[in-house]
């Protein structure tokens, strides 16, 4: 299977990467890039591009599966003008360039707390970004929610460094109804995108699919076995 990465040079996206490549299952990945990755590999097809003008490179979203891992920070992107931009346009067009191209599956790196009617700006764009490609109709979508992702980040955020060495304590006392805002390791996150993708080779979709997976269902499919 063909498969195009969105955000392959962040935490969860670079994970991600390096497990689509390992996977007999994967023919080839197309990442489209700002700047080159490192990255060499016989499967891995890199592809520069102005963000802005995605639609130029509309070929390379005719792929089996689009795994979008794309996103920002307000601060990083300097304005909540800015973050939108990314967080919700780049991540759109990208899906609507799949769904033209007949690419059948997308899935979506989202966040728990995501909604269009949220009072928090972060959460209300995840929500929008979720409810538009419900919208484009693909044949299986499926939304990640987790909370706060574990792991060594490119960039420093001091907020999310905090929070990381909080969380084991604090993820002992979230059970029950409480377990998906569980802090989780970018690993787990990545490990389920692969194998989830993996699983769409050998399955046939009949009808329209929508999945959101929060903490146990994100732990579950990252435990399954190759």
């Amino acid at each position: 299977m063909k498969v195009l990465l969105l955000g392959a040079t962040g935490l969860t996206g670079g994970l991600v990467l390096s497990g689509l490549l390992a996977r007999d299952e994967v023919e080839s990945v197309i990442v489209p890039v700002r700047k080159r990755l490192e990255s060499v590999h016989t499967k891995l097809h890199q592809q520069e591009m102005d963000f802005d003008r995605m639609e130029d490179h509309a070929g390379l979203f005719a792929v089996d599966v689009i795994i979008c891992c794309l996103g920002t920070t307000i601060k990083k992107a300097g304005s909540q003008e800015q973050f939108r931009k990314v967080d919700y346009g780049y991540c759109l067009k990208a899906a609507e360039l799949g769904q033209a191209a007949g690419a059948r599956a997308f899935i979506l790196m989202s966040a728990i707390g995501s909604s269009s009617s949220s009072t928090i700006f972060y959460n209300r764009i995840k929500g929008e970004l979720e409810n538009s490609v419900k919208g484009l109709g693909y044949s299986y979508l499926s939304i990640y929610h987790p909370s706060l992702l574990l792991g060594n980040r490119p960039e420093n955020r001091l907020g999310e460094a905090l929070g990381a060495k909080a969380m084991p304590l604090i993820n002992r006392v979230l059970l029950g109804p409480l377990e998906k805002y569980r802090g989780i390791e970018a690993g787990k996150v990545a490990s389920a995108m692969v194998n989830e993708t993996c699983s769409l080779a050998s399955e046939s979709v009949a009808e329209q699919v929508v999945q959101i997976r929060e903490y146990e269902d994100i732990v579950k499919l990252s435990d399954q076995t190759a």
